[in-house]
């Protein structure tokens, strides 16, 4: 099983896609519960909503599911949100707090340390791979890290979440002309809502690689699935006439962010 896929292109922006995959080898499968073999927490269908909206886009896809580990949290395991619900590096419970795995088949310490090298560390060695590829094209890269979650979870959110959230953790993980044109672009969407750095400021990924004063540029984009999905229950269907209203605005997104960032390459050199 190959852990990432990738496809390289000439663009300064990267796409990541951490948690669209569905592969769970047989020996992770068999220890989950008839809930976590659902696979509910997966942010589906992202990578075919994204499918061609920026050409000439690198992207980087993890195969495996977050329930093998999750690879957008620290591997030290420290919390992205202190004092919050969430979940875990390994998760022990789904988004709405349900354990997901079988009595006694939890996964232990000598489980996550495995998983850290099988799953994890292979999948960010291609990420920053090809951020370095990338930068030595442009003096520039962005890394734009492609999420999506259902609109209503109150374990881990009050209320029902809005269609577009913008992850730069306060503004630290990118210049401010690229927050400020996904800002501008997600604003302007009509029947849209839209927040930047409400509930998800950015996970380990985007405040990880971000280091804008070397030219590597990052910044989250948290989708409510109820924006391009059927229903937000299985069988999770992508609805292709909501999906298609989408697809146009995060083209325009990635286009701005696309003229921001060779902007900002053409000033480094």
């Amino acid at each position: 099983m190959s852990v990432a896929e990738i496809h390289q292109g000439a663009s300064p922006v990267i796409l990541a896609f951490p948690h669209t995959g569905t592969e769970v080898p047989p020996d992770i499968a068999a220890r989950l519960n008839e809930d976590g073999q659902v696979l509910r927490d997966t942010d589906w269908h992202i990578h075919r909503l994204y499918d061609g909206l920026l050409s000439d886009a690198t992207t980087v896809r993890a195969t495996f599911h977050r329930y093998c580990v999750d690879a957008n949290r620290d591997p030290s395991g420290d919390s992205l949100y202190p004092g919050q619900n969430t979940t875990g590096l390994i998760p022990s419970t789904d988004f709405d707090g349900l354990p997901i795995w079988r009595t006694g088949e939890e996964p232990t310490q000598a489980d996550i340390a495995e998983r850290l090298e099988r799953f994890h560390a292979p999948y960010h060695a291609a990420l920053a791979a090809e951020i370095e590829r990338v930068k030595a094209l442009h003096g520039v890269a962005v890394l734009y890290d492609c999420h999506s979650i259902r609109s209503r979870i109150p374990f881990l959110f009050d209320g029902t979440l809005p269609d577009f959230n913008i992850g730069t953790d306060g503004g630290s993980t990118c210049a401010p002309a690229i927050e400020r044109a996904a800002l501008e672009v997600v604003q302007a969407a009509q029947d849209y809502s839209s927040v930047l750095n409400g509930r998800f400021r950015g996970g380990w990924t985007t405040r990880h690689y971000a280091r804008p004063e070397t030219g590597v540029h990052a910044i989250q984009m948290e989708l409510s699935q109820s924006s391009h999905l059927t229903t937000e229950t299985p069988p999770f269907a992508y609805d292709e006439a909501k999906a298609e209203l989408l697809r146009a605005h995060l083209r325009t997104l990635l286009r701005r962010i696309e003229t921001v960032a060779l902007s900002l390459g053409r000033t480094s050199r």
